[in-house]
């Protein structure tokens, strides 16, 4: 097993400091005293401390470089959000790099960890789906790092965000698909956790309780976001004694694996199970039958991360909240009337 290369967060953890204290340490910046200096620089010398050559490299050239935490790069969405935010970086002078965290809050600790050592000038992030301690954003905030949040964000009393009407355009969903004859309509989620998936979780009850329709729990299943997973969750839904007749999806994987469980089920879309998900990947239109979404405008919300970035880059301290709207698209998989 390969042995990973010795981090600044590890070195902060042994001495009990903040990771920013440890890479103004190893910089001989002023602001941290010479004892302090000293203790950094000799654990670091004990600890086969390696500052990344590439990050050195940056720093002499001196680029503008942009960090951006991605939890699925495979995602037609994620893709479009990265596509948005490049344009936007290109127009300003900046380079962007991207890391990928596979859903995995440690990969997106050493994300954060490795763009701190590279001395970008800033940051976007989307959370992975099990991050739950926010301490590493927390150093990103001290060490005065910009950096904005979009789609699952957190810390909002610290940084700015871009988000989606999520709970505007799942409201709108389920109402399309009780005006259209469905009563018993599930909710496919993502972790509870999540603020995205709250706010759609929200707006799907607010429908419900709007035209009076009992929430059943067995109908509301937030797990966790995996296609397998959603596969078996829709399956089992699927085989209730009364099984839902129409299903809200939270995003394109979970909406993706509810249209094969359905399939696989030996059921009619739309006449057994209705279907509606948030989704702008490229293939729903191509499916049979022809998939209802609830389309992001992706490329759009990385193109405002990116412009609120660069605010906060060139020294606007304001915390910002940007809404960029949803738009429910129907198409056959929907509409039992």
């Amino acid at each position: 097993m390969t042995k990973r290369r010795t981090s600044l967060k590890d070195i902060a953890q042994v001495l009990g400091v903040s990771i920013a204290t440890v890479s103004r340490a190893l910089r001989d910046s002023p602001e941290i005293g010479q004892e302090m200096q000293i203790k950094v620089k000799k654990l670091a010398r004990e600890m086969n401390y390696r500052p990344n050559p590439f990050a050195q490299s940056l720093r002499k050239e001196a680029p503008k470089v942009i960090g951006v935490v991605m939890p699925n790069m495979v995602s037609h969405y994620y893709a479009a959000v990265l596509d948005g935010i490049e344009d936007e970086a290109l127009k300003a002078g900046y380079s962007v790099i991207s890391a990928n965290t596979h859903e995995d809050s440690e990969a997106e600790v050493n994300a954060i960890d490795n763009f701190i050592g590279l001395h970008v000038e800033g940051i976007i992030a989307c959370l992975s789906q099990n991050t739950r301690d926010y301490s590493h954003f927390e150093e990103i905030w001290k060490m005065g790092i910009p950096m904005v949040f979009f789609g699952r964000t957190c810390l909002s009393d610290k940084f700015s965000s871009v988000m989606a009407n999520g709970d505007v355009a799942a409201q709108q969903a389920t109402q399309h698909l009780i005006d259209t004859g469905s009563r018993r309509i599930a909710f496919i989620g993502g972790p509870n956790h999540l603020d995205m998936v709250i706010r759609r979780k929200h707006g799907y009850l607010e429908a419900l309780r709007e035209n009076r329709i009992p929430i059943e729990r067995e109908l509301v299943v937030c797990e966790k976001i995996d296609f397998d997973w959603a596969l078996e969750a829709t399956v089992k839904l699927l085989r209730m004694e009364n099984r839902p007749d129409a299903i809200l999806a939270f995003n394109d994987i979970i909406t993706f694996a509810a249209f094969t469980a359905i399939k696989q089920e030996g059921l009619r879309i739309p006449e057994d199970v209705a279907l509606i998900g948030f989704t702008d990947d490229v293939h729903a239109k191509y499916v049979t039958p022809k998939l209802s979404a609830i389309e992001d405008q992706s490329h759009e919300m990385g193109a405002e991360s990116c412009r609120l970035l660069l605010k906060s880059i060139n020294g606007d301290t304001k915390i910002y909240r940007k809404i960029v709207p949803q738009k429910v698209v129907i198409r056959e998989t929907s509409a039992k009337k």
